[in-house]
C-alpha cells in the first residue's frame, strides 16, 4: 500500500480541514517546500498536494506548487481548481506526475474520459461524499451523484486511481467512514486511495488488509506527529510471504 504524505496549501501555508470547511482551515507553522522536501527525505515515494486557494477560485499557490514539484524529487500528484483541460495538461506539463480531479468529472465527464485516455496513469477521479452525495465546487455544491453512482459512469476509464473522502465522517466517525471506502473499493477494479481516514499506524495496517486499498493520503497525522512517517511506510509495506522450509 503507497502512503501519500499530504501537503494542503492556502495563502502559501500548510493547513488541514475540519469536516471540508475551506473558511475555517488550521494553519501549520512549516514552511510547506521544507516539510515536502523532508517527506521525500524520510522514504516517501511519492506527494500529495492540494491547492485549495485553487479550488475556491480566489488566486492559486502556482509558484510554490511549481517549487515543490521541481525540488522534491519524488512525483507530486496535484489536486485543486482542475476545472478545465487547459489546467490539466497545463499542469502535466509543468512536472505533475497526476491531476485529481473531481468538480470536472461531475460537470464533463465525457472530457475527464478523454484526459484518463490520453494520459494513462496519470489522472485521479475525486469522490468527496458528504451525506451520501458526491460533493463539487470546493464541497461546496451537492451534485446528483451517489458516490457509487459516479464511479460506475466512467465504468473502465484508465484512472491512476480514485481518492475517495468520506466529508461527513471525517475523523470522528471512523468506522463509519472506513466501511464507506471499503464498500466502494469493492465494487471498482480502480485502485482506490483512502483519504482522511489515517490517524494512527495502526489505521494503515487496518487499511493495507482491505481489498483494492492501493493507498492512503496521510497529512494532519504528520504534521501533529501523530505519527511517524518511516514507521508509516513501514507499516504499508507488503508482508513477506512465508517461505516453506525443506530439509
Amino acid at each position: 500500500m503507497q502512503i501519500y504524505p499530504t501537503i494542503e496549501l492556502q495563502g502559501g501555508r500548510c493547513v488541514s480541514l475540519d469536516k471540508g470547511r475551506l473558511e475555517a482551515a488550521m494553519v501549520w507553522h512549516v514552511d510547506p517546500l521544507e516539510t515536502a522536501k523532508t517527506y521525500a527525505a524520510d522514504g516517501a515515494e511519492w506527494l500529495h498536494v492540494t491547492d485549495f486557494d485553487a479550488i475556491e477560485g480566489h488566486g492559486d499557490n502556482a509558484e510554490l506548487v511549481e517549487q515543490i514539484i521541481r525540488s522534491v524529487g519524488i512525483p507530486v500528484q496535484l489536486g485543486g481548481g482542475m476545472r478545465s483541460r487547459d489546467a490539466v495538461e497545463r499542469w502535466i506539463d509543468k512536472g505533475a506526475a497526476r491531476i485529481v480531479i473531481g468538480t470536472l468529472a461531475a460537470r464533463e465527464p465525457e472530457l475527464v474520459r478523454e484526459l484518463a485516455a490520453l494520459h494513462p496513469d496519470q489522472i485521479v477521479l475525486a469522490v468527496d461524499v458528504w451525506q451520501g452525495q458526491v460533493m463539487t465546487d470546493g464541497w461546496r455544491s451537492v451534485s446528483a451523484f451517489t458516490p457509487q453512482g459516479f464511479i460506475d459512469a466512467f465504468g473502465d476509464a484508465p484512472f491512476a486511481g480514485i481518492i475517495i473522502t468520506d466529508i461527513d465522517s471525517d475523523v470522528d466517525d471512523y468506522h463509519a467512514q472506513l466501511g464507506l471506502i471499503a464498500s466502494l473499493a469493492e465494487s471498482t477494479s480502480t485502485p482506490v486511495i483512502a483519504s482522511g481516514v489515517v490517524r494512527s499506524v495502526d489505521d494503515i495496517a487496518r487499511l493495507k488488509y482491505i481489498p483494492n486499498i492501493a493507498g492512503a493520503l496521510v497529512g494532519r497525522a504528520l504534521l501533529r506527529k501523530s505519527i511517524d512517517l518511516a514507521e508509516a511506510l513501514a507499516t504499508a509495506r507488503p508482508e513477506p510471504e512465508p517461505v516453506a522450509e525443506f530439509i
